[in-house]
């Protein structure tokens, strides 16, 4: 009998020990496998339904729950459990906290086979809700459909959704009533888009046979109190401007007003152009006397107030004092760069982006910061022997890559410049470890720092600091 013709398993009476990663709890079956289990809390006591059997573990869902963990929580929010994010609201928040530590400590040592010093407790949020200054939603003419429900119960309108992907299913939206990742008027705008699509026959895209009129729309914020939306179209249609028009003066606090007509198969918005309706071109943000301009293709870390404390922590583990040369790498709108200048002699920043680094000279200037250079490019064609020859050597890297990592190319050329000291700032501590292990022959890594930007997510940032090993005399 194949593997998939056998019977339901359900495992009965299983304690549930520990926070995983990828937002599961572990368990052991009785033949001693792991059994990682969605949405269960340390300490629960339940029946598991197996829906995955591997050589070495399985997976599962509660189909019981016998007892619950008295660390058990109730959720706030009521999408939990159908909408991706927000899997560990069930979780109390200090739980979060250490899980997030213990998942840095096991993906340094396990995947790294890293030296490591002790890892600090992670760096708690200040708001575990409304804490997002970006949300995204999508539309779509047939949203999830809910437990309880039939589609054949329900109308065209009562079909439409204005939300947010759900898990692996690109081309399925769960219609979001409320949200909360981001303050108000986030939800306010969401609901009244949806309406007045609905109320004036403008059509919801079709995510899997790619046409309609209402695509998506972002909504940014800022600790200024300005906000940019920003309403993607899958066509042009002759109400298009009516509507944009309503809405801005619906929400009078509209700082800027964006539309862009996406006919292509994704929804990336990186390579569209973006066109201002009303307002303002961007919006800003500050930090510590400086001003941060934020477009409608702008790179910011998308928790502020954490934001602040990651930049604080990468300043210190840089621990200058004033006569440093220091590469920025994957810099985005220099935001790093620029915090960290007045310490430095000289800052310069390479990012992929052309327009990011737009941004971060339009930052410098605004800022009156005259010791930051900036260069477009891909980081391993950009950061050669030769750039490094005609700029400096470094004294000090920091670098903040994206979830893949860095190049091998790019390890080598920064192994090459020999810096003394080099801060790693990573949203993925799998690939940080396997970053740091092929640096492990020449630094030692003697501080570590995760910071929870995304509460109630499985998600770490991590900062980890380098300092280069004493070299042998040949």
């Amino acid at each position: 009998m194949g593997r998939n013709n056998k019977p339901d398993l359900v495992l009965e009476s299983l304690e549930i020990e520990a926070v995983a990663a990828e937002g599961k709890s572990i368990a052991h079956a009785p033949d001693g496998r792991v059994v990682f289990v969605d949405y269960a809390v340390p300490g629960d006591v339940a029946d598991v339904r197996i829906l995955k059997r591997k050589k070495n573990y399985m997976e599962g869902r509660i189909e019981t729950l016998v007892k619950p963990s008295e660390h058990r929580v109730e959720p706030f929010c009521s999408h939990f459990g159908v909408c991706g994010g927000c899997r560990w609201q069930h979780l109390p928040y200090s739980m979060q906290l250490e899980a997030k530590r213990s998942q840095v400590v096991d993906q340094l040592q396990r995947i790294g086979h890293l030296d490591i010093p002790e890892v600090r407790p992670t760096l708690g949020s200040k708001n575990t809700v409304y804490y997002r200054n970006k949300l995204e939603f999508t539309a779509s003419p047939r949203r999830w459909i809910l437990s309880g429900e039939t589609s054949d119960n329900l109308g065209d309108e009562e079909l439409c959704g204005l939300g947010f992907h759900v898990g692996k299913y690109f081309d399925k939206v769960l219609d979001i009533k409320e949200c909360f990742l981001q303050g108000e008027p986030s939800n306010s705008l969401r609901i009244f888009v949806k309406q007045y699509a609905i109320q004036n026959g403008i059509s919801f895209y079709n995510l899997r046979e790619n046409h309609g009129q209402l695509r998506s729309m972002f909504v940014r914020t800022s600790s200024t109190g300005e906000l940019m939306l920003i309403v993607c179209f899958g066509e042009d249609f002759d109400g298009r401007e009516r509507m944009l028009s309503d809405i801005y003066e619906a929400f009078p606090q509209i700082s800027s007003l964006y539309y862009i007509i996406n006919k292509k198969l994704n929804d990336s918005i990186s390579d569209q152009e973006c066109i201002l309706f009303k307002g303002s071109e961007c919006i800003h943000e500050t930090m510590e006397g400086l001003t941060f301009r934020i477009g409608p293709k702008s790179f910011y870390q998308t928790n502020s107030d954490q934001a602040y404390e990651l930049y604080k922590v990468a300043r210190e583990f840089a621990a200058l004092n004033g006569g440093e040369v220091v590469y920025d790498l994957y810099t985005g709108t220099g935001t790093i760069a620029q915090f960290v200048s007045r310490k430095a002699s000289r800052v310069i920043g390479i990012e992929y982006v052309p327009e990011a680094i737009e941004d971060a000279k339009t930052n410098a200037r605004l800022n009156g910061i005259e010791n930051c250079e900036f260069y477009a490019g891909d980081m391993k064609d950009v950061l050669t022997s030769s750039f490094i020859a005609a700029h400096g050597k470094p004294d000090v890297m920091i670098v903040d890559p994206p979830r893949a990592g860095m190049h091998p190319d790019v390890v080598k050329t920064i192994l090459a410049s020999a810096p003394e000291r080099i801060v790693y700032v990573s949203c993925n501590p799998a690939s940080q470890a396997r970053d740091l292990q092929m640096m492990s022959s020449d630094y030692e890594i003697v501080a570590v720092q995760p910071v929870d930007m995304f509460p109630h997510t499985q998600h770490v940032e991590n900062v980890c600091k380098l300092v280069r090993r004493p070299q042998k005399c040949e």
